[in-house]
Formats: C-alpha cells, structure tokens, sequence
C-alpha cells in the first residue's frame, strides 16, 4: 500500500497518495502555498517538518526553489580547510549537509492528477517524463518537487543521449541513460578501458563478463575492441532494461546476454571487467546506489569472487577511484591486502586524473580531494 498524505484545504480534509524516488521521508504535516511564500519561509517551515503542496504559478515555485538552493549553499559552504587528517570528517559533515538540503528542498510538493497532468498554471506537460519512471498506475499523486525536477531532467538526458567517442564504428556513438541508472558523464576512465590491451588469451574464447553494467557503456566498448561475446550483469531492473535498449540503439544486441544477478554469472570468462561504487558509505535511496558502497560490499565481493569466476589465463579489470583513499575512508594498503588475500596479482595499472567539473570547483567542500582524485583501471590475474 502506497504512503497517504493528509492537509486541510478549503475547510475540506484531503489525501493522496505519496510518491518520491529519491526516498523523501513522508511529511507529517501538510500545508497549502503559494506565490506569496519566500523562500525562508519555506525553509523555516521545512525545519519544522511542514512541507507545502503549492498551488500558486509552477515557474514560481521553480523560481522558489532556486531561491531556497542559493540560501542553503551560502549558509552550508565551508572550504574544507580543516585539512587531510580530518577528511572523513569533511565528508561525513558534506554528506549530513547535503542531506538536510534535500530534505529541505523536498519541502515543496507538488499535485498530479490521475491523468499525470499537473493542476497549476504555467505547468508543463511531464506525462512521458513521469510514465518513465512510475509507469501507468493510472492514479494521482504527490511527490517532491525536486524530485519531479529530477525526472524532467534525467527525460532530457535519455532523449538527447550522451555521445562518447569510444564507441566509434559502432551504429551510434551515443549512450542514453535511464532515470535511476548512473549517466558515463564521466570519460576519463572510459578511455583507459578503451586503451588497456586485451588479454592474448581472448584470441582462443572470446567472451568477457561486464559486472554492474549500469548503461552497458563498458560492455559496448569491450564489443567495439572485438570480443566476441559479452554477458552483461546487473541487479537493478531499470539499469538492465536501459543496457538492453542501449544495445538496440549500437547495434550489437546480439553480441551480448543480458542478466539480472548479482555480481557474477554462473560461468567463467577470460575477462572480467568491474565498475562499481566508489565511496564505501550507505547510499540513502536507490538513486545512490551507483555513487556508495555500503562496507564495499560491491568492491570487495567482486576481488573475492574473481579468481572463481576466471579461466586460468583470463584477467579481471578493476576501474576503481581513489578518491576513498583521499578521503580516509579506505586505504590502499586494505585494497591491496583484499586483492592478494583474493588469489589475485595486479600485473599492470592505468592511471588518469579526474577532469570532471567538480574537481575544479574550489568552493566544493571535497575539491582537496576531488582535485588529486586519480582514476584507475587494475589489471588482475590469478595468483
């Protein structure tokens, strides 16, 4: 059963159901709004656990809720300069800030209708955007409007794609991600796995297992280098219908076996390639879930899984950050300790340095870190 919230409006008790992907605690106490409220007024409100289901002009309440970022970001922004020996308090204070920003930027509600039209003025039309994510329930709803800023958002994404230059010579050089799965904006480490050479062994059984594939970007590339066969995992049903239609879209669907499982297949390869989360911290929704690894259960299942799952000539790559490391949340010492314990020898490892915009951001609590960040692809065979 769906979560109800409650209001009084127009001397009326109402309802409707509750809806937030983002995992949005369910307000208990529900008021009207509108174009009259400011944006410390909501935000006083939000501190008091009031939410407002807004019924003035949607681009005011757009308009609002960027007032409500620039207030929240000018009063949480520190520079970090605690130093490196305080890093994973840094981060554990950014991740506590950030989370009371989103909890009080999904403050502001907005109303769907059964026909996932919104009843305000000025509101745009989002049924494709929301089918997307919620499918046909055929019922109305409530939800954050961050969250529907989200949707709107991640429908543009999937619409226009993203174009990666690795996948050259395939049928597109685009890869168009799902709400929910983790967009490749990131290219840096695509290219280390676009130039680490294959191993001598894939000439005689080509077929290489692509662990968390989210969009399924690795595997298409580990396609356009020429392997032979390539079976996909994933354990999120949207990340594995995104892959399947990703592959559609490069042409090279029947060259990879799609399964939803987690980690590995009941097979071995002679490569396997695994991307998975780089912080080792507890996602607070799903939506995270490709950003933290809950006590690297991810990471360290796959090293310890490896050897079991590699033919006696096959190579594991690990595409993995060290950004835990500069955050004091993981050591390379422990990295290499589970490796070794793991029957596995790192023979060589290609490094790049992050580009993204974050890591030029001076004002990011974190830029000490994300500015040294240095991407890798370990390459891993049995000890």
């Amino acid at each position: 059963m769906p979560a109800i919230i409650h209001w009084k409006e127009d001397s009326l008790e109402k309802s409707a159901p509750w809806w937030s992907e983002k995992g949005a605690v369910q307000p208990k106490k529900v008021v009207i709004g509108g174009d009259n409220f400011s944006a410390e007024k909501v935000i006083r409100l939000a501190s008091q656990g009031i939410a407002i289901l807004w019924r003035g002009d949607f681009h005011n309440a757009k308009q609002l809720m960027q007032a409500m970022a620039r207030r929240l970001d000018k009063r949480d922004r520190k520079t970090g300069s605690e130093g490196e020996k305080e890093s994973s308090k840094i981060f554990y204070k950014y991740r506590q800030v950030r989370l009371q920003r989103a909890r009080t930027l999904s403050a502001v509600l907005i109303p769907f209708g059964d026909d996932y039209l919104i009843p305000l003025k000025r509101a745009p039309d989002v049924r494709e955007a929301i089918k997307q994510v919620r499918g046909l329930s055929g019922e109305g709803f409530v939800t954050p409007l961050s969250d529907l800023l989200g949707f709107i958002s991640a429908f543009e994404w999937r619409k226009k794609g993203i174009e990666v230059s690795a996948l050259a010579g395939l049928q597109s050089q685009r890869i168009y991600p799902h709400y929910g799965v983790f967009p490749p904006t990131r290219h840096d480490y695509v290219k280390l796995v676009a130039d680490m050479p294959l191993p001598d062994s894939m000439e005689s059984d080509s077929v290489a297992f692509d662990i968390g594939t989210g969009t399924g970007l690795l595997a298409a590339i580990l396609v356009r280098r020429g392997v032979g066969r390539v079976i996909a995992t994933d354990f999120m049903p949207r990340a594995i219908l995104c892959a399947q239609e990703n592959f559609e879209q490069l042409g090279i669907s029947d060259r990879v076996d799609l399964m939803q499982t987690d980690l590995f297949p009941p097979r071995k390869a002679q490569l396997i390639i695994c991307n998975p989360p780089w912080l080792p911290a507890h996602p607070k929704s799903s939506l995270e879930m490709a950003i933290y690894d809950p006590q690297n259960r991810m990471l360290y299942g796959f090293l310890n899984g490896l050897r079991d799952h590699l033919l006696p000539h096959g190579e594991g790559w690990l595409v993995l950050s060290d950004l835990a490391e500069l955050l004091n949340l993981r050591t390379r010492n422990q990295l290499l300790a589970v490796i070794e314990d793991a029957g596995l020898r790192v023979v060589q490892r290609l490094d790049c340095k992050a580009t993204h915009p974050k890591a030029r951001d001076v004002m990011d609590p974190l830029h000490f870190a994300r500015v040294a960040e240095t991407t890798s692809v370990w390459r891993l065979i049995r000890n």
